[in-house]
C-alpha cells in the first residue's frame, strides 16, 4: 500500500566470512518460508531451527531445537586455500516448512542433512522420524513436505540425494504422523535425471499428485503407484517447485534456469478415470471462461526479456481418444478439388469440435489438426466462425507485374482484416467433439469480463450489430469472389483466343465486359492495392474496408453501438444492397449478351455461380 519496504531479518547480524559453526543461525540461500492455512498471519521461517512471527516480523519467537544433525565437522570454513564463506551457503538447516491444512499446529520440518522432524502442539515437542523412512541413504536435502489435505497425519516428502552422488527418486508418504512410511517413487525411470524436487498433492482429488524432479514433470492418479510424464510443451529443466492455482484449477510449476510455466485447468486430470481410459472418445467438462475484453495497457518495453507469454484466449477444450483415429481420406472421383495443388489426395479432418449456442445453432467447428492417443487440448477463441474469404483471381488495377499464385488467385490486400469473427455473448454453450464417428458432449458457460460495466441489453445490442455487419461483409466478399471469376474469365478466354483479326469483336467486347465488372468492383475494395508498401493509403478504402473499420469500432468493448455507427451502419447496408443490383444487372444483360456472342461462334460460355 505504501511501497515502502520493511526489514525484518530474523537476526540481523551479518555472517559474511563466517563459517557455519561460528554464527547464531545456520540460514541458506532458499532458507523456507511457509504461511500458515489457518492463519495469513502467522508465518513460519528456516534457520537450524523454526522461527516464527504473527505480527509481520515485528518480532520472531523460535519454536524448535536444532533440527538438524549438528555436525559440526560440517559447519567449518568452507573453500580450501581460499576461504569462501558467504554466509548462505551452510550445510545443516531446515530447508522445507509446511504446517498441515487438516490440523493447525502440525508443523513438518525437514533439514538439508536427510532429517525430518514433526511437531504436533504447535513446536512445544518436536519427533525426529527420520529413522523410520525405509531404505532412505544419508545426506540427503528434504527438498519438499506436503501434508495431505485431505488426511490427518498424513504428509509426502522428497529427497534429492545427488550431491551424494545418488540420482535415484526418493519420494515417501506417511499416514501417522511419520511412524511409518513407504515409498511411492512407483515406476518413475531412474536416469542421471531422476532425482526428485518437489511434490505436490490435488486438493480435489484424493491420490493425484505432481511431482517435479530433474527434467521434468510427471503425475499419478493412483497416489504413487504408477507415474506419467506431463511435459506438454515444458522444457526439460529442473523443477523445483509447484503450486495449484484453485480458483482456476491451474499447475504453476517453477523451474531452475527456464522460468515459471501454468498448465491451465487441471480438472481434466481430475476426472481422468479407468472407465474414461477404457472408452473410445470423452470430452471432459470445460471450466467457466470469462469474456475477457481488451484494456488500456501500462507502458512497458517491447523487449523485455522477463515478458511472460499468456494463455490464448477463450476456453481450453480437453478431450480423450483411445486411439488416434485414421486419416478421412476423400475419393479422388468425388470432386475435382479432391487434390490439393500439389497433387497429393486432400483429407478431411477425422477429429473435430463442435460448438453451439443455446438455440442450437453452430457458431464454431474447430478442426483438431494432430490428433493423438491420449489427452489432446484445443482451444476456442470464443469467436464465431469468420467471415466469407475474398479470394482475387485477376492482377491489381494497373500492376501488371505482379506475380499470382499457382492456383490462380493472390492474397487480399488491405490495411486490417478482411475478415471478421463475432465475439461470442457470454452465455450456455455445446461442446461437441466427434471423432470419426464417436460424439461426446459437454455444456460451457461463457461468463462476461468482470471488468465490463456493460449490461446484458449492451452486449444484446453490440452483438447483434456486429452480426448484421458481418452478413454485409459476406455479401460483399460474395460479390468480390463472383466478379473476380467473371473477370479471370475474361482473361484467360483473352489468352486463348490471342490476337487475330477474326476475333477482335470478341475481344473488344470481352474487354467492354471486364470495364462493366470493373466498375462495379472498384465500389467493393480498394482494386489497386498490392500489399506492397503502403499502396492501400493511395487510394480511398471502398466498401469492404469500410465494414471492417466499422466492425473493428463495434468490436472494441462491451458497449452498446453509438448513433454515428447504426447510421454509418445504415449507409453502409444499402451501399451493399445496391451493388448486388449493380452487379445482378451486369450478369444478367451484359454476360449475357456475351455468352450469347460466344455461343455463335461454337465458343464455351463464361461460368458463374
Amino acid at each position: 500500500r505504501t511501497r515502502q519496504a520493511r526489514e525484518v531479518e530474523i537476526w540481523p547480524e551479518v555472517t559474511v566470512g563466517a563459517p557455519a559453526a561460528a554464527v547464531k543461525y545456520r540460514f541458506n540461500w532458499t532458507f523456507p518460508l511457509a504461511l500458515s492455512p489457518h492463519d495469513h498471519n502467522t508465518v513460519y521461517a528456516g534457520s537450524q531451527q523454526v522461527h516464527r512471527t504473527t505480527n509481520g516480523g515485528q518480532s520472531w519467537q523460535v519454536i524448535s531445537p536444532d533440527l538438524t544433525r549438528g555436525d559440526r565437522s560440517r559447519q567449518q570454513t568452507s573453500g580450501g586455500l581460499t576461504p569462501d564463506n558467504v554466509g548462505v551457503e551452510y550445510a545443516g538447516v531446515v530447508f522445507a516448512i509446511a504446517e498441515s491444512p487438516t490440523e493447525q499446529g502440525v508443523v513438518w520440518a525437514g533439514t538439508n542433512d536427510g532429517q525430518v522432524q514433526v511437531t504436533r502442539d504447535a513446536g512445544a515437542r518436536w519427533t525426529n522420524v527420520t529413522a523410520n523412512i525405509p531404505n532412505l541413504p544419508a545426506w540427503g536435502t528434504v527438498s519438499n513436505i506436503e501434508p495431505s489435505r485431505h488426511d490427518k497425519g498424513t504428509a509426502y516428502i522428497t529427497v534429492d540425494l545427488h550431491q551424494v552422488n545418488n540420482r535415484d527418486p526418493f519420494v515417501y508418504k506417511t499416514t501417522d504422523y511419520g511412524a511409518t512410511w513407504r515409498s511411492i517413487a512407483g515406476d518413475l525411470p531412474h536416469t542421471v535425471h531422476s532425482y526428485a524436487h518437489c511434490v505436490r498433492e490435488d486438493p480435489i482429488r484424493k491420490g493425484l499428485l505432481f511431482l517435479g524432479v530433474e527434467n521434468g514433470l510427471y503425475f499419478s492418479v493412483d497416489d504413487g503407484e504408477h507415474w506419467l510424464p506431463l511435459q506438454a510443451g515444458l522444457p526439460r529443466a529442473p523443477l523445483h517447485w509447484i503450486t495449484i492455482q484453485e480458483q482456476f484449477n491451474d499447475l504453476v510449476v517453477a523451474t531452475y534456469g527456464r522460468g515459471f510455466f501454468v498448465l491451465d485447468d487441471i480438472t481434466p486430470l481430475r476426472e481422468l478415470t479407468p472407465a474414461i481410459v477404457s472408452g473410445n472418445a470423452h470430452v471432459f467438462k470445460p471450466r467457466a471462461t470469462f469474456r475477457l475484453r481488451a484494456i488500456t495497457e501500462p507502458m512497458m518495453m517491447p523487449d523485455d526479456a522477463t515478458e511472460g507469454v499468456n494463455p490464448p484466449d477463450g476456453a481450453p477444450i480437453t478431450f480423450w481418444l483411445r486411439a488416434a483415429p485414421p486419416t478421412d481420406t476423400k475419393d479422388a472421383t468425388d470432386t475435382k478439388d479432391a487434390k490439393d495443388t500439389k497433387g497429393t489426395t486432400a483429407t478431411k479432418p477425422a477429429v473435430k469440435i463442435v460448438v453451439k449456442d443455446q438455440a442450437g445453432q453452430v457458431v464454431r467447428t474447430i478442426d483438431v489438426k494432430e490428433p493423438r492417443a491420449g489427452l489432446n487440448r484445443v482451444w476456442w477463441d470464443l469467436r464465431g466462425e469468420p467471415s466469407t474469404e475474398v479470394k482475387p483471381r485477376t492482377r491489381p488495377l494497373y500492376a501488371v507485374d505482379f506475380k499470382m499464385n499457382p492456383d490462380g488467385t493472390r492474397k487480399f490486400a488491405m490495411a486490417g482484416a478482411s475478415r471478421l469473427s463475432l465475439l461470442e455473448p457470454p452465455g450456455t454453450y455445446t461442446v461437441t467433439l466427434d471423432a470419426a464417428g464417436q460424439t461426446a458432449s459437454q455444456t460451457l458457460t461463457v461468463r462476461k469480463d468482470p471488468n465490463s460495466a456493460a449490461s446484458e441489453a449492451d452486449i444484446e445490442a453490440q452483438t447483434k450489430t456486429i452480426r448484421e455487419v458481418r452478413e454485409n461483409m459476406n455479401r460483399t466478399a460474395a460479390l468480390i469472389n463472383r466478379a473476380e471469376a467473371v473477370r479471370a474469365q475474361i482473361g484467360n478466354l483473352k489468352t486463348f483466343l490471342g490476337d487475330d483479326a477474326a476475333v477482335k469483336e470478341l475481344i473488344a467486347a470481352g474487354d467492354d465486359l471486364d470495364k462493366r465488372v470493373v466498375a462495379v468492383e472498384e465500389q467493393l475494395f480498394n482494386i489497386t492495392a498490392t500489399g506492397r508498401g503502403q499502396d492501400f493509403l493511395r487510394m480511398p478504402s471502398q466498401l469492404l474496408e469500410k465494414l471492417a473499420h466499422l466492425a473493428d469500432t463495434l468490436q472494441l468493448g462491451d458497449f452498446a453501438p453509438t448513433d454515428q455507427q447504426l447510421e454509418v451502419h445504415r449507409q453502409l447496408s444499402g451501399q451493399v444492397s445496391s451493388a448486388e443490383s449493380d452487379l445482378g444487372a451486369v450478369i444478367s444483360k451484359d454476360l449475357a449478351t456475351f455468352n450469347d456472342m460466344l455461343r455463335r461462334r461454337n465458343i464455351g460460355t463464361l461460368f458463374v455461380r
